[in-house]
């Protein structure tokens, strides 16, 4: 968070990082932290359920746990309220369209994910069902269903250069998002 020349705060953008696992959410959201010109705090939203227990139960068969969705957005209103903060989470439709400046769909080739969820140890039924939600494109056509089309970017990631590539990109965005306000 930066300050204006009259000593108030100034808030930064809201940018979700959403995509089926293995796209590299965690990765661009923390690399974006790190070399974005304003503050912005990295919340990893799986990792904020479980250390809340913002959940009803864990499901042992898809190693996932069941989100309380309503806890979760009390929980993160006056996060994002504030601003200046990157939600990165698996799926982005459960936030309410005022939150987001930003939306950021990480996409990648079906035949990657593949192997990158195997190297995480997914059980071969988990593994599946990301690959088709990739193939059939359901993370981005839920954000395209969910928020205005102009604050939706679809990024490919598949490679460093894409990472690097992205982050350079939402920087831009940044620079531009901070003129603007």
């Amino acid at each position: 968070m930066s300050t204006t020349p009259d000593g108030e705060n100034e808030k930064g953008p809201v940018i979700v990082i959403t995509g089926t696992p293995g796209t590299g959410k965690s990765t661009h959201a923390q690399l974006l932290a790190d070399e974005s010109p304003v503050t912005l705090q990295h919340l990893n939203v799986g990792d904020w359920v479980k250390e809340n227990g913002l959940y009803d139960q864990y499901d042992e068969e898809w190693q996932s746990y069941t989100v309380d969705e309503d806890r979760l957005l009390d929980s993160l209103e006056p996060v994002v309220a504030y601003g200046g903060v990157i939600l990165d989470w698996h799926t982005c439709d459960i936030f309410p369209e005022r939150w987001p400046d930003l939306v950021v769909v990480l996409t990648c080739d079906h035949t990657r994910l593949w192997d990158r969820l195997e190297k995480r140890g997914y059980p071969l039924k988990k593994i599946q069902e990301n690959n088709e939600a990739e193939i059939m494109q359901v993370v981005l056509e839920e954000a395209r269903a969910s928020y205005p089309a102009e604050i939706v970017v679809e990024l490919k990631s598949e490679t460093m250069e894409d990472l690097e590539s992205n982050v350079a990109r939402v920087v831009e965005w940044i620079n531009a998002w901070k003129r603007e306000h």
